[in-house]
């Protein structure tokens, strides 16, 4: 026996030392053990053969009944079909010494054994353990000495110590029903060291298909098999940012500038800034940030760059709501100055004085410079629209006096605009001898109503 040992932990280190191997499942199919075997033609049923005793007279009495070979004599090489299931062969050798209580004369024992296997671990244990009892059934055929080979009808109850994930101590019991004649019915009893290999592992990382969950690329043991290619301790699958180490608490992405703001979501990563203007500075708390901020330290709007609206002209009004920026006016007439009822009378005054040539509507060069003037002082409200009235005497028609004032009318706008006042503050009307403001019964009275005024337009 100690021969035997010596050569299974030799051929055992052998092959551990040769093979990749793991668990056995889907992945990893095979499964070989080599161990020793015993024969036992004692306790088998019927028990009317003085050499046997019956079922189980005498189990284990390996003195005076067990023929053990001290040597490696047998193996066994199974494949997992799936759901606890394998199949195997068995190939087994040994020398017949006792027959029961007869003795034999050296009689060599060969056996050829195909059984189908049923693992009770995972069902009872869940998936691994290291207890894993097994039963089996099958067929076999025997040789022993001159006797005549026949067919067996094969139980096996058997129990795998696993000591690791790839290594189990394998022990056995398997009853062997001969088909011809009952003196070679016997139990054969086995004694292995056994392991298990095939496992495809398809991306080279060391972890098979079946427990990695990232089978075609090549990962960590520690994250089943998947990649964590920047080694933040998070994987890729995981991983916001699978290239650059972060993170936990940014989804594997980095917060470089310390904000509490990721990377990827930070529009300035290297400088550290609020959450409210995406991670960039604002020194002015303005909500422009400073790159964008042309007034950095003086909070601004956002229209006007981050800078704050000035008013030129202290009236009031922000120069980006006031039409008139250098001059100063007032609210209700957007920042510019409002024609007050003084200067509205002093452009009457002055364009009264306007002269036309006789019962026609051209202005005399003389009035030029007056209306000039006239031009100037109304530049400086440019807010504000002037109606330009004609009037007439009562001499002539009422329809020629119309005619006439409309015309003189039109050409003081006219003149107007070509003094660079815009068209659409100025419009013209002419009323005829409609508005007198002095009797027409007198040569003086007459020449005051023949006149022409400029009024507002609200």
């Amino acid at each position: 026996m100690i021969r035997s040992t010596s050569l299974l932990l030799v051929l055992f280190a052998f092959l551990a030392g040769s093979l990749s191997v793991s668990a056995q499942d889907e992945n990893n199919p095979w499964y070989i053990s080599i161990g020793v075997n015993a024969v036992d033609t004692y306790p088998v049923w019927p028990g009317e053969r003085p050499t046997t005793g019956g079922f189980p007279n005498e189990f284990y009495n390996v003195d005076d009944h067990w023929n053990i070979l001290p040597s490696i004599s047998t193996i066994y090489v199974g494949r997992y079909i799936g759901s606890g299931f394998s199949f195997g062969v068995r190939g087994s050798l040994n020398k017949i010494e006792k027959l029961g209580d007869a003795p034999a004369n050296d009689l060599a024992y060969y056996a050829v054994d195909g059984m189908f296997t049923y693992s009770f671990r995972d069902a009872l244990f869940g998936e691994g353990g290291w207890f894993d009892p097994y039963l089996g059934a099958g067929g076999g055929y025997v040789f022993i000495g001159d006797l005549p080979s026949h067919g067996t009808l094969n139980g096996t109850v058997g129990l795998k110590i696993w000591l690791s994930d790839n290594l189990n101590l394998n022990l056995s019991s398997t009853y062997k029903h001969a088909m011809e004649g009952y003196y070679t019915r016997h139990f054969q009893h086995t004694a292995g060291i056994g392991f298990n290999f095939g496992g495809t592992d398809t991306d080279g990382d060391g972890i098979y298909d079946d427990k990695d969950e990232c089978p075609d690329t090549p990962g960590l043991e520690e994250f089943n098999g998947c990649p964590d290619t920047d080694g933040d301790g998070i994987k890729d699958s995981e991983d916001a940012c699978p290239e650059v180490a972060g993170l936990p608490e940014f989804n594997g992405c980095p917060d470089s500038d310390g904000d509490g703001i990721a990377d990827p979501e930070d529009a300035c990563p290297d400088v550290a800034g609020p959450a409210e203007t995406n991670g960039c500075p604002d020194a002015d708390g303005d909500g422009v940030i400073d790159s964008e901020d042309n007034c950095p330290n003086e909070a601004g709007p956002a229209e006007n760059d981050g800078c704050p609206y000035e008013d030129q002209d202290n009236d009031g009004v922000l120069d980006k709501d006031d039409d008139c920026p250098t001059v100063p006016g007032t609210v209700a007439n957007n920042g510019c100055p409002e024609v007050t009822v003084e200067i509205l009378e002093e452009i009457n005054v002055q364009v009264r004085t306007v002269l036309f040539d006789l019962n026609k509507a051209s202005i005399r060069a003389e009035s030029y410079e007056t209306l000039n003037t006239v031009a100037e002082t109304m530049k400086e409200y440019p807010n504000t629209r002037f109606l330009i009235e004609g009037h007439t005497d009562s001499q002539g028609s009422d329809a020629y006096n119309l005619k006439l004032s409309d015309e003189r009318a039109a050409s003081v706008k006219d003149y107007l605009i070509k003094q660079g006042l815009p068209a659409t503050r100025l419009s013209s009307e002419g009323f005829g001898e409609s508005k007198p403001v002095a009797t027409n019964a007198t040569a003086a009275g007459r020449q005051q109503n023949r006149r022409v005024e400029i009024s507002l337009i609200e």
